[in-house]
């Protein structure tokens, strides 16, 4: 079973998800959690970015671990997660940098990557609550459709699907890579909380298929019908195919 919260729009949406994460940091205080990039999180962290301002939150003793990351780019490049990271959540927050986890887009050894990464997750314990956003083929992470679901950190191969998606934040569709080194289904299912963000109505028919459709890897995100703690924060449009 899951928890479903239906928004007005994307500006409920991003301060009801900020609030359960505040709601995270004051039961633990050294809570891990697990961070997504792109468009749906960026509400929740620019209010999060706005209570730790205002003096409402502490971030010194949070260790965070990140979903994914492009394979071939490099920290600083603009385009890469942990510069989306840097630049949108962790510079204007009190965490320490050293506490903070993006797989290394730099490693060539497509198998040294994805176990330096698994022992990364290992080292700072269990993800306390893990936020997701839901791909348009149903892909949470960089795991897309598959014929199994992965387990630990993997090396994907992007679909023509997610680089057209992706293709807005570079320049052109030939910028964006066509690798990237994601945090296994496995892993992220491991999460004793987990809070997925859904938002406009393109998503509104793959969030049916992911909630109400049978579970399988060919819409990843249908596996999280299976866990313990799923809380689903959708606006009015992503909720829209929703009975």
């Amino acid at each position: 079973m899951f928890s479903l919260e239906i928004t007005k729009d994307y500006q409920e949406l991003s301060e009801r998800a900020a609030e359960l994460v505040v709601k995270q940091l004051k039961k633990k205080a050294n809570s891990v959690l697990g961070l997504a990039t792109g468009s749906t999180p960026l509400g929740c962290y620019e209010q999060l970015v706005k209570l730790y301002k205002a003096g409402e939150l502490d971030f010194s003793g949070v260790h965070s671990v990140n979903l994914d990351e492009y394979r071939g780019l490099a920290a600083e490049d603009k385009n890469s997660y942990r510069h989306f990271m840097d630049e949108n959540l962790f510079s204007k927050i009190n965490i320490v940098k050293e506490h903070t986890h993006v797989p290394d887009g730099m490693e060539e050894n497509r198998e040294k990557a994805c176990k330096d990464y698994d022992a990364e997750i290992l080292s700072v314990g269990e993800i306390d609550l893990q936020i997701l956003g839901l791909g348009l083929d149903g892909h949470i992470g960089f795991n897309e459709p598959a014929d199994f679901f992965s387990k630990g950190t993997n090396c994907v191969r992007l679909t023509d699907e997610t680089i057209e998606s992706n293709q807005r934040f570079f320049r052109s569709k030939e910028e964006v890579p066509r690798e990237a080194y994601t945090m296994g289904i496995g892993s992220i299912f491991s999460a004793k909380k987990i809070l997925l963000l859904v938002s406009g109505k393109a998503k509104a028919g793959i969030l049916e298929k992911a909630l109400k459709g049978p579970v399988t890897p060919r819409v990843p995100a249908s596996i999280l019908q299976f866990h313990r703690d799923l809380t689903v924060l959708a606006d009015e449009e992503a909720a829209s195919a929703l009975s």
